[in-house]
């Protein structure tokens, strides 16, 4: 008898289990059972969400990697961003560019903010270019080796890991699946660091990116240097927030010439006050385009004029003939005809100067 009971036990488990592998993936929840989950929505409270695709976006040169790698830093660490609370947990920064600039950020944070015994910051380095499409799957293999699965996972830059077109539906749309293989592996957080068009004004490539991502900020350098995050916007969340940073030099080694080794480290920078408590309502629409095209100016081509008794040290400028070209492609005359145009910039122009917005000095023009 014991032999058939346990037998007819046997059998009860594994039609139980055959109920279990049958049952639907697909099942409804009825509204009387959706409950509020209390987990954690954010990776850093008002920036990154805690699961999602984040897009970093700016022109070159802009301090959009050095911010990236100094904010995951702070997730590594568990420290505050900028009194802003943070998820800690591991961070994978896939350095697509190259290794050896990261490795000198690296070493550059480790000299600047930790002790000697930093060697157990959950922080692992990928220096190598890969096709994101194709080497999807390895690299999440590659993760998952690790011991606990990363809270983060950086892809720097876009660009250096699409074999295809940033502008190609079908490629762009290729990646973004990519990226989300990993988000879901490992229910993490995935920021895709990236370049700005031709304008300036938004993501280089097409649209579908911006489309697919839980939020987006936007990266640019002012007048005097400064590192400039604005979160563009933030699903379920606010847009609007800004970041200001600047970047201090920091001889980190030497080479095998005996040659210094140089890097940057991120800090918060004074520029706040400055930058973000204008009032764009107090200005004409003609001195708004104005500020926002000597912005982009600045961003993609400024340069730092020799020292001089008239402009700011380590400000960057542009000519007033370079500003008043991208004035016109942003359109700051609804007319097309030549001195409409001239008139237009120069009313703007003038009133910045008046409130002291923008600086010239001998046809050079910078932000205040």
């Amino acid at each position: 008898m014991r032999g058939l009971n346990s037998n007819a036990a046997l059998d009860r488990e594994v039609i139980e289990l055959d109920k279990r592998a049958r049952a639907p993936r697909i099942q409804l929840v009825p509204f009387g059972k959706i409950n509020l989950g209390k987990e954690r929505r954010y990776l850093v409270k008002g920036l990154i969400p805690r699961v999602g695709l984040a897009v970093v976006w700016g022109p070159p040169k802009s301090g959009k990697s050095f911010w990236t790698f100094d904010l995951t830093m702070h997730v590594a660490l568990g420290w505050e961003y900028r009194g802003r609370r943070v998820h800690q947990g591991p961070v994978v920064y896939c350095a697509f560019e190259g290794a050896s600039g990261i490795e000198a950020r690296v070493e550059a944070f480790r000299q600047r903010f930790l002790a000697e015994n930093a060697d157990s910051v959950p922080f692992y380095l990928e220096p190598v270019t890969l096709d994101l499409v194709s080497d999807h799957k390895e690299l999440i293999a590659a993760i998952r080796r690790e011991q606990d699965p990363p809270a983060v996972v950086v892809l720097d830059t876009l660009n250096r890991s699409l074999r295809g077109s940033e502008s190609s539906d079908q490629d762009m749309t290729a990646y973004i699946r990519a990226a989300d293989a990993i988000r879901e592996e490992f229910q993490c957080a995935v920021i895709v660091v990236h370049h700005c068009g031709i304008s300036a004004d938004r993501p280089r490539g097409h649209t579908s990116l911006t489309g697919a991502a839980d939020a987006q900020l936007a990266v640019k350098r002012d007048g005097g240097g400064n590192i400039l995050v604005t979160v563009e916007f933030m699903k379920d969340g606010e847009q609007g927030e800004h970041i200001a940073s600047r970047l201090e030099q920091i001889e980190v080694g030497l080479d095998e010439d005996n040659e210094p080794v140089t890097s940057c480290v991120v800090i918060e920078s004074e520029a706040r006050a400055v930058k973000f408590t204008r009032k764009g309502s107090q200005l004409s629409k003609g001195a708004q385009i104005a500020l926002k095209a000597l912005e982009d100016a600045i961003s993609t081509g400024g340069t730092i004029p020799p020292t001089s008794n008239h402009i700011p040290p380590n400000t960057c400028t542009v000519s007033l003939n370079t500003w008043r070209e991208y004035a016109y492609a942003r359109g700051i005359s609804g007319s097309d005809e030549a001195r409409a145009r001239q008139q237009a910039f120069k009313r703007g122009a003038e009133s910045l100067f008046a409130s002291e917005l923008v600086g010239t000095w001998q046809e050079q023009c910078w932000l205040v």
